[in-house]
């Protein structure tokens, strides 16, 4: 099985949490999940952070600390995420690769289908304020 080492950002803004809908024609099309990516070969995972958000969202990472590390296997492949709560951001967040974004309070998360990887976080977030 395909193993591969991931960050996610939880960007906060006003009490909220922005999350992102995998877009038509990827795998697991239609999950909510906490954007971010594939962490390349010479990245530290902070640098891959940057790198994702601003190819993703658009933005540019300010201020973050990292939060935990999951790993999690699907049928086609192991993750082993890393993440990281971004408090601070330049940009205003797009869905530059075609997702649907929501800033979400965790009540609200919590109806929505995640990322199977992601749902024991978005519970977790219940107890974070930012």
């Amino acid at each position: 099985m395909k193993s591969v080492d991931v960050v996610a950002g939880i960007l906060w803004r006003g009490g909220r949490f922005l999350a992102v809908e995998r877009p038509q024609g990827r795998p697991r099309a239609g999950f909510w999940e906490f954007p971010g990516g594939k962490i390349e070969q010479g990245e530290t995972p902070e640098q891959a952070l940057a790198r994702e958000l601003k190819e993703e969202l658009g933005v540019d990472v300010r201020d973050f600390c990292f939060w935990r590390s999951v790993e999690h296997a699907y049928e086609d492949l192991a993750v082993r995420l890393r993440f990281f709560h971004v408090t601070g951001f330049a940009g205003e967040p797009q869905g530059l690769e075609g997702h649907r974004l929501a800033w979400l309070r965790c009540d609200e998360a919590l109806r929505l289908r995640f990322l199977e990887a992601d749902r024991p976080l978005v519970a977790d977030l219940a107890t974070i304020t930012f």
